[in-house]
C-alpha cells in the first residue's frame, strides 16, 4: 500500500507553520496513542505513522527534502540503503519503544499522573549528523566519488561501547530497580518521574571506563567513501544509513545525511536537467548567418549555425546535451540563447561604413520599423 502524504497524516497543509505542525503532532499523538485506544489493533501503526510525519516536518531540512522529493527523499536512490529505518530512525521494536516514551513525556511532562509505568528503552539511538557538500557542475553531471572526513561520537573501543571498565556490563539500577522510574504519592494521585540515579535508563556504571569516562563513547573523525549519483542538483539530501553518531549502550548508530551544492559555473546555467548558454555573436555574423562553436558540458564541442538575421535572444536547441535525470529518464537539452554584439572603439573608416550602411538599411530593420509605427499612431491618437 502507498505511503500516505504526511502532510495528510498530519491534517495540514504544506503552508503550515512550525508552530502549526507542532499543534496538529500533538493532537494527533494524543487521539492515536495506544494507551488510549487499547480496543484499536491499528493504534501502534497509526502512532507510528504520526510520529514518522512530524520527525520529517519539524526538522526545515527534511522539511525542504521532502516537499522537493517526496517519499523518495528518505528511501532509495535519495539514500544510503536501508537498516528499515524511518526518516527518525523509528525502525524496529527498540526504537519506537525510545519514541513512544520519548512522545509520552512530550504530551504530559516530567510527572504522569496514574502512569503505566515502565523503564525507557535502555538503548538509545544515536544523533543524525548532517554535512554539507559543495560540487562542481561537471560533477554534477558525470556523477562522482568523494572522501570527507566526519567528527562523531564513536562506540569507545576500551569498553565496547558499555562505558564501563573491561567492557562489564551495566548493572541494575538499585533506586528504580531497572524501571527507570520511580513513583511517589501525592495525595489522591501516584506521580511518577524519571529516577534520579540513573537518569532513566535502568542501568548504571559501577566502575566507569576511564577512555571514555563512562560515557561510551569518544569523539574520532571517521574517513568515508560518498557516491555522488549523476544528475544531483542543489538540495538533493544523501542518506548513509548507520554513519551518524554511535547509540547509546548497544543502541543503533544514527545517520549521516550529505546535502548536495552544486556550484554556480561560468559559462552554463541550469534549470533542472536543461542547461543554458548565452553565446556572443558579431552584428555582421547574426547579420549574415553563418556558423558559432560552442562548448558542451562534458567538455565537447558542436557547431552551431546561426540564421541570418538572427536578433538578440534568439534560442537553438542542442537536444541531449543538457543534464541527465537523477534517476534515471533520458538527457534533457541544451538552449544556446545567442546575444548580438554592437562593437566598441571604432575607427573613423569603422563608422564612416557603418554610417553608410546606416542609410542603406533603413528598410531592412522590421522590428525597427514596426515600432516608431505603433509610436506614431500613439502620438497621432494623443493630439486627437
Amino acid at each position: 500500500m502507498a505511503k500516505r502524504d504526511f502532510y495528510d497524516v498530519l491534517g495540514i497543509n504544506r503552508q503550515a507553520t512550525a508552530d502549526e505542525i507542532k499543534k496538529a503532532y500533538r493532537k494527533k499523538a494524543k487521539e492515536l496513542h495506544p494507551d488510549r485506544n487499547a480496543d484499536n489493533p491499528n493504534a501502534e501503526s497509526q502512532f507510528k505513522e504520526v510520529n514518522e510525519a512530524y520527525d520529517a516536518l519539524k526538522d526545515p531540512d527534511k522539511k525542504a527534502a521532502y516537499d522537493r522529493f517526496g517519499h523518495a527523499a528518505f528511501e532509495g536512490g535519495m539514500g544510503g540503503g536501508g537498516r528499515g529505518g524511518h526518516p527518525g530512525g523509528f525502525g524496529g521494536n527498540a526504537d519506537f519503544a525510545s519514541a513512544f516514551s520519548d512522545v509520552f513525556e512530550d504530551l504530559f511532562g516530567d510527572f504522569v499522573g496514574g502512569g503505566r509505568g515502565g523503564a525507557r528503552s535502555r538503548a538509545t539511538r544515536g544523533s543524525d549528523l548532517r554535512y554539507n557538500m559543495r560540487i562542481t557542475l561537471e560533477e554534477a553531471y558525470a556523477g562522482t566519488r568523494k572522501t570527507i572526513r566526519v567528527p562523531r561520537l564513536s562506540a569507545c573501543e576500551a569498553c565496547n561501547g558499555s562505558g564501563a571498565e573491561g567492557g562489564a556490563e551495566p548493572v541494575t539500577c538499585p533506586t528504580c530497580s531497572g524501571m527507570g522510574k520511580v513513583r511517589a504519592q501525592q495525595g489522591f494521585f501516584t506521580v511518577e518521574r524519571t529516577c534520579p540515579t540513573c537518569g532513566g535508563s535502568g542501568q548504571i556504571v559501577k566502575n566507569p571506563c576511564k577512555a571514555c569516562a563512562g560515557a561510551g563513547r569518544v569523539e574520532k573523525e571517521a574517513s568515508l567513501s560518498v557516491n555522488i549519483p549523476a544528475g544531483v542538483e542543489t538540495g538533493t539530501r544523501i542518506r548513509l544509513s548507520g554513519e551518524g553518531e554511535a547509540g547509546l549502550r548497544g543502541g543503533p548508530s544514527g545517520d549521516l545525511y550529505i546535502f548536495v551544492n552544486v556550484a554556480e559555473h561560468p559559462i552554463f546555467k541550469r534549470d533542472d536537467v536543461t542547461l543554458f548558454c548565452r553565446v556572443p555573436v558579431s552584428m555582421a555574423r547574426a547579420a549574415l548567418g553563418g556558423e558559432v562553436e560552442v562548448p558542451t558540458i562534458d567538455g565537447g564541442r558542436s557547431r552551431v549555425k546561426v540564421p541570418s538575421g538572427s536578433q538578440s535572444g534568439r534560442q537553438m536547441r542542442l537536444r541531449g546535451k543538457g543534464m541527465p535525470a537523477l534517476r534515471g529518464g533520458g538527457q534533457g537539452d541544451m538552449l544556446i540563447e545567442l546575444a548580438v554584439e554592437t562593437p566598441v572603439n571604432l575607427t573613423a573608416k569603422q563608422k564612416e561604413l557603418l554610417e553608410e550602411f546606416e542609410k542603406l538599411s533603413a528598410e531592412n530593420n522590421p522590428e525597427s520599423s514596426s515600432f516608431f509605427d505603433k509610436v506614431k499612431g500613439f502620438w497621432d491618437g494623443m493630439k486627437s
